[in-house]
């Protein structure tokens, strides 16, 4: 099958269909069909919800146009974002449910080949930006033309998309080649430091879109990126009317936050803790007992992103904080130090408040929130140890739960998340969930808040006693 539609700058570039299949992939199955064009490169659509026989007026599909790279997409380089946009294209066209990722030979280095490219990478390193780098090798800024995702398209039956993309140029040639492009998505994913520069040129130089003091900063603002990865993880955070009560733990594959001498540094790693202070500045307080602050001694705040400090909440029953712990003397927030009727709390610093709960005994979780969002604190985080945010989890309180798992078997020591049990499988919690790496590590979401078909009602198990936490 071939394709040469006639378009108001001349026939394209002919494509040949030669092969169309399935491939499964970690994003979901996607069909998978092979062309080659008249120039004898050959180039792949993974497509979803897209037949031959589609009706005219079927929905603009949301369509990736790749450019071949083989140092980002197969080799993982962190000196471009082309490995990351190509997945994260698929996961979104995977998610939309109607979509194309058109992955075009030939593009390597913008056009100039991968030898070429890795002669232009020779002189970035000496300073000169990826623009200048290809000028002086005598080529073109960008030498990709679109004639091939054009025939594609037309091959396909897509008529118009909504076209993944934050660079402008793009749209623009696929409009000249006859592509109705009825609207455009920036697909953001995270900079690096070893691509902040391309990054920045492709920004300054070339036009691609820009986020205004980067993407983070949007979501602390109340925003999101359309296409963002950060977006895609934490942008119904940010959104009225989304989850209110999140909770984090990291453990090991064998399910323990620590070891049985209380050794907990580290269970999980960098980039874990990286989304730990991301979640802190996100929320309003963030909640621990007391047996994680006297074995941790921690400072629950944000260092590791820009963001806020949230106000920190232990929950002390029995009054075992030590007075000269850092939630107690360093400032950096206001403090909630919760504590029994009969404990002796003495004098504080000016940035803890003494909130004497009322009566003896475990502390309920739903009570807990109630005295939080009476101070107006009402997005929080419950961050440990295992018992307590088992227990929160146990009484139907937490809306989302991240929790990571590390590639570590501890054998023996502090549990992690334990919820009550059942007695069959079928009975077992069940909730929506969504997976992403952070280096080694795998964090599971949770989705324990939401009322759609299949996700669970927790049951209470009673309350909160936080002094055998860790």
């Amino acid at each position: 099958m071939s394709s040469e539609p006639v378009l108001e700058d001349g026939p394209l570039t002919s494509v040949q269909r030669l092969a169309d299949t399935v491939l499964p992939t970690r994003h979901g199955t996607f069909r998978m069909t092979a062309y080659r064009d008249e120039g004898g490169e050959e180039h792949v659509a993974l497509s979803v919800g897209i037949a031959d026989d589609d009706p005219l007026d079927a929905p603009p599909p949301l369509v990736r146009v790749h450019s071949e790279c083989l140092t980002g997409d197969a080799l993982g380089s962190f000196r471009c974002d082309c490995g990351e946009q190509l997945q994260h294209a698929l996961h979104l066209v995977a998610r939309d449910g109607r979509g194309a990722v058109l992955y075009v030979r030939g593009h390597e280095g913008r056009g100039i080949g991968l030898v070429q490219k890795l002669r232009a990478y020779a002189l970035q390193d000496t300073g000169v930006d990826t623009v200048d780098a290809n000028l002086r090798l005598g080529h073109p800024a960008d030498a990709r033309t679109y004639d091939q995702s054009a025939a594609m398209l037309a091959d396909l039956g897509v008529r118009s998309i909504r076209l993944l993309s934050s660079n402008p140029a793009k749209e623009h040639a696929l409009t000249a080649l006859g592509v109705r492009v009825v609207g455009r998505e920036a697909l953001v994913v995270p900079a690096r430091p070893e691509n902040e520069h391309y990054l920045r040129t492709k920004r300054e130089r070339m036009g691609h879109d820009r986020v205004e003091g980067g993407e983070w900063e949007v979501l602390l603002a109340g925003g999101t990126v359309a296409g963002g990865v950060l977006s895609e993880r934490y942008g119904d955070l940010v959104r009225a009317g989304g989850p209110t009560v999140l909770a984090q733990l990291g453990q090991s594959l064998d399910g323990f936050i620590a070891s049985r001498t209380g050794d907990a540094v580290f269970v999980t790693g960098e980039e874990d803790r990286e989304h730990l202070h991301r979640l802190r500045a996100l929320v309003d307080a963030v909640v621990v007992g007391a047996s994680t602050a006297v074995a941790d001694d921690p400072r629950l705040t944000v260092r590791a992103v820009p963001g806020d400090n949230p106000a920190r909440v232990v929950l002390d029953p029995r009054g075992v904080l030590p007075r000269e712990a850092a939630l107690l003397t360093d400032g950096a927030a206001p403090t909630l130090w919760v504590v029994g009727p009969d404990v002796e709390a003495g004098a504080t610093a000016e940035h803890v408040e003494v909130v004497r709960w009322p009566g003896a005994g475990p502390m309920d979780p739903r009570e807990v929130l109630a005295l939080l969002r009476a101070r107006g604190l009402r997005r929080v985080l419950v961050e440990g140890g295992g018992r307590l945010v088992s227990a929160f989890v146990d009484a139907g309180t937490v809306d989302r739960l991240y929790l990571t798992t590390a590639p570590l078997l501890i054998g023996d020591g502090v549990p992690g998340l334990r919820v009550d049990g059942t007695d069959r499988l079928a009975d077992a919690l069940r909730p929506p969930v969504r997976r992403w790496l952070l280096g080694q590590d795998v964090v599971t979401e949770f989705d324990l808040g939401g009322s759609g078909a299949g996700r669970p009602v927790l049951r209470p198990v009673g309350s909160l006693d936080t002094e055998g936490d860790a």
